[in-house]
């Protein structure tokens, strides 16, 4: 992006004049007071309000948003499995060919004798009185097995079970683990947030830089009007020849070209910047911020920096010498060495390296420690899969049977009698209470291999801290560098523009008094534009480079809010 938008900067040409010894930094913004309004005629944007719209509305961060709620969503998953789990089932079968089964008669063979029972004697018996029963002699041949179908066509049942989750030692652990991942998801929408924020500045940056280049060609193509102006009128008096006049006319129109094209890459980056903000292409914007409310003190601004160097992260000011490490004060016994260890392992740099740069401000690094975080909860989670899992277990419910559907459906209580007093209830509860106690005793050792893969992908994440620590510490060695160097060459064009400008003055002068030539005229005006041309362009290096440098500190976010 940073290089298509120069290459934007380099075609299009020249720059601003700013006041000597100045850089470019951090706009300072108004607060914004309430949210921008996108159906406005003409919208007044500062680079703030850019970023608060963009940060609010951008497409790619609402999507983002969405899998922080579907987090959320995931958290509220996992606590749900420890509350009560109420179950309601209702069944109804059509056994149209009932299963049957054999039974064997051959304890009542023949000889034996059997008792008889009537219905009354059943309906005396559920009544609770005495029921005398008599015997009979069965047949002497013995009765082969019989096959029976129990139960009737039409079947159905309707119950309500409960159970709560008692002791889950995995259950306990993901309940922790549902806190971090939430956090997680937080922390990968918040490196969203500054890619924006990122994107936002240097496409409004870019913006400022094109508007005022546009500005500036529009006062040359002036300059050059009145240049030409007063050269055609000092042909028409004899004192100029008709080449000088044509030579100022192809000047003059290749100039009115450059201008067009200025200003049609104006209109392309004012529209990549509503595309970096999610702001609808139909709107209409005018920037508010100007390049002058961006400037510091370059002095202020190196001294800040310091030289960049790879080994100490930090320097003199200006591009001095690079100070040499001092002299230890203790001896490098066992102890210190294990205290500078454990100092490095836990994130921190030893003497000069200490303070040169905070890890912690960076979004990579804290969202690095989040996933060692669920890593090392994922193993305990898996290593919990050997402990006992404890339920409490409820259910409530009716079964029933009939020979057709609307019997089934006849709902008989248990006071229904038939006609010759037998009870047709076909409908009967049920219900129980109880404990489920499950304990794993042996799966094949895939527990052992799933706490294996844990442990590797823990250790794969704390080697990736030292490989992260080592590309901040590159980073912020690169960011410093560059902006160094865009300071420097930025002060280099703003004195050649600074020159050119004079050249291209006194060339005119001299020109009108009589004692130039016009190709001298022509020779410095295309000096001057090419002067410009290469301020503009260190000009945007100079603004990306100091986004780059806040983003590397991790305070590109933090500076944007305020």
């Amino acid at each position: 992006m940073k290089k298509n938008l120069r290459l934007l900067l380099l075609a299009a040409g020249s720059g601003l004049l700013a006041p000597a010894g100045a850089a470019l930094a951090q706009t300072a913004q108004p607060a914004l007071g309430s949210s921008l309004d996108a159906t406005a005629g003409t919208l007044p944007l500062s680079l703030k309000q850019a970023i608060d719209y963009a940060v609010k509305n951008k497409p790619t961060l609402l999507s983002t948003r969405l899998g922080e709620q579907s987090a959320k969503a995931k958290v509220g998953e996992i606590r749900s499995a420890g509350l009560p789990q109420v179950n309601v089932v209702a069944n109804v079968a059509d056994n149209f060919k009932l299963q049957k089964s054999l039974v064997n008669f051959g304890a009542l063979g023949g000889g034996q004798s059997a008792t008889t029972l009537t219905p009354q004697d059943i309906a005396a018996a559920q009544n609770g009185q005495t029921v005398n029963l008599g015997t009979v002699t069965l047949p002497s041949d013995p009765v082969p097995p019989q096959a029976f179908a129990f139960g009737l066509q039409w079947a159905g049942n309707t119950s309500a079970s409960v159970s709560q989750l008692l002791f889950d030692g995995a259950y306990l652990i993901g309940l922790k683990a549902a806190k971090v991942y939430e956090e997680l998801a937080q922390k990968q929408t918040q490196q969203a947030e500054i890619d924006v924020v990122e994107q936002v500045s240097k496409a409004y940056y870019s913006t400022l830089v094109a508007r005022e280049r546009l500005q500036l060609l529009s006062r040359n193509v002036q300059r050059l009007d009145t240049l030409l102006y007063q050269t055609s009128e000092t042909f028409k008096a004899g004192f100029a020849e008709k080449l000088d006049v044509q030579r100022l006319q192809v000047q003059r129109n290749n100039l009115v070209v450059e201008q067009q094209k200025a200003s049609r890459l104006t209109e392309l980056s004012v529209a990549l910047l509503k595309f970096q903000m999610g702001l609808p292409q139909s709107q209409t914007v005018a920037l508010s911020d100007s390049l002058s409310t961006a400037l510091v003190d370059a002095g202020t601004l190196r001294r800040s920096l310091g030289a960049a160097d790879f080994k100490t992260g930090g320097g003199a000011s200006g591009l001095g010498d690079v100070p040499s490490a001092p002299a230890p004060t203790t001896t490098d016994n066992a102890d210190q060495r294990a205290q500078d260890q454990q100092t490095a392992l836990s994130g921190a740099r030893t003497g000069q390296l200490a303070g040169a740069i905070n890890y912690n401000n960076r979004i990579e690094f804290s969202t690095l420690e989040t996933q060692q975080a669920l890593a090392g909860l994922d193993l305990a989670n898996r290593r919990a899969g050997a402990y006992p899992r404890l339920l409490a277990t409820a259910a409530y419910g009716f079964s029933g049977s009939g020979q057709n559907a609307s019997d089934l459906f006849a709902f008989r209580g248990p006071n229904s009698r038939t006609g010759n007093g037998f009870s047709n209830q076909n409908w009967f509860g049920f219900g129980n209470v109880g404990l489920s106690l499950q304990i794993p005793v042996f799966d094949g050792f895939r527990r052992k291999y799933l706490v294996q893969q844990s442990r590797i992908q823990q250790q794969t994440i704390e080697r990736g801290f030292e490989t992260l620590r080592q590309s901040i510490d590159l980073q912020d060695a690169q960011s410093r560098t560059s902006l160094i160097n865009a300071l420097d060459v930025l002060d280099n064009q703003r004195a050649n523009l600074g020159l050119a400008e004079e050249v291209a003055r006194v060339s005119r002068i001299k020109f009108q008094e009589g004692v130039g030539a016009n190709l001298e005229v022509i020779s410095a005006e295309t000096n001057l534009r090419e002067a410009q041309t290469n301020y503009y362009a260190a000009l945007y290096d100079v603004l990306v480079a100091k986004v780059d440098r806040d983003k590397a500190t991790g305070e590109l976010f933090r500076k944007a809010s305020n």
